[in-house]
């Protein structure tokens, strides 16, 4: 489940956990259901972590026999020897993730429901979690809310896109839900970060093949991207150094331009600079692109101008896949 905050999906999930009666309508839910909604939702803080695992086990179902006997793993999966007889209320934020989420998960539920929580744990016990999901989906139902794109693409199979509390995409194409999530959050205000004075931005674009106008612009993955930049010179006397780097939908960096050298033909005149910058046979994985742009003086980098979302532009591929590069590459027997 996907969307902006106040979309619903949390609200979902707690009528799903039967902590909210729907308004119209019921809901049906068969076998056993763990629930990560929120952090530390389900425990009582007085208690002990150890004394939780057996109150959130009985809540589940299960007897006492059989919680003794998952009773080690799930301590171990939590990592929380040293501290699994301290009061609940004592433990952090990311403790209290990984006791919660060592109960959900170690029960053996028949439906699994996770909020957010995830983003709190530290990368080592979401990598373990990301294994432990995979090693429970042949025999379990999973619902998971997340505003990270990356952990969606990992774990989902079906993808709902939520607005306003009605679903607005419901589909088992993962990757078109998530470019329909990020258009919503698209912005054309140009972003200027710093200024000296000594020039303005007067436009940038992606250059197409044959002409085509598209929005946002198009590229093709294994072409080239070429980018021209227009510059009013207002006080420069030589020819700075420019840094252009491309971020992908989540704004993260993923690729710098080789900046220009002195060698560079880049002119300066009285009335400005205009350059194409060229990358060919690019091999960026399918999605939306933006550009951002910081110049410097030549000899020591010092920052003139700096402008984020310059530009954006969409790969396009047949191939839909997360990781940040799609590589070309040779089979061999």
């Amino acid at each position: 489940l996907i969307g902006h905050n106040g979309a619903g999906k949390s609200t979902l999930l707690k009528m799903l956990n039967g902590l909210i009666r729907p308004d119209v309508g019921k809901i049906t839910m068969k076998g056993r259901i763990g629930a990560l909604i929120e952090l530390g939702a389900g425990f009582n803080n007085i208690l002990t972590g150890r004394e939780n695992i057996y109150n959130n086990g009985a809540v589940l179902g299960l007897t006492k026999e059989e919680i003794d006997s998952k009773l080690e793993e799930i301590i171990s999966f939590a990592e929380l020897h040293d501290f699994i007889d301290m009061p609940v209320q004592h433990y952090s934020s990311g403790m209290k993730v990984r006791l919660g989420f060592a109960v959900a998960a170690q029960m053996n539920p028949d439906v699994l429901i996770i909020d957010e929580v995830l983003a709190v744990g530290d990368l080592g016990f979401v990598l373990k979690c990301f294994k432990t999901i995979d090693s429970i989906l042949p025999n379990t139902a999973i619902v998971f809310v997340s505003h990270s794109m990356p952990m969606v693409s990992r774990i989902c199979t079906h993808i709902m896109l939520m607005e306003m509390g009605k679903p607005m995409y419901h589909s088992n194409d993962v990757g078109k839900g998530i470019d329909l999530y990020y258009q919503r959050f698209t912005e054309s205000d140009k972003n200027i970060v710093y200024d000296d004075g000594s020039l303005s931005f007067l436009s940038a674009e992606v250059l197409q093949e044959d002409n085509e106008k598209t929005v946002p612009p198009q590229v093709h993955w294994g072409g080239d991207l070429k980018l021209k930049f227009r510059f009013e010179n207002k006080a420069l006397k030589e020819v700075p150094k420019f840094f252009i780097s491309i971020y992908d939908k989540e704004q993260r960096p993923v690729a710098l331009l080789k900046p220009n050298d002195n060698d560079a033909e880049i002119k300066l005149n009285d009335t400005g600079i205009e350059f194409i910058v060229i990358h060919h046979n690019i091999q960026l994985s399918k999605g939306i692109y933006s550009v951002n742009v910081s110049i410097g003086k030549m000899a020591n980098e010092e920052p003139i101008f700096r402008m984020n979302n310059i530009v954006t532009f969409q790969l396009i591929d047949k191939t839909q896949v997360w990781p940040p590069f799609l590589l070309n590459s040779k089979y061999l027997n």
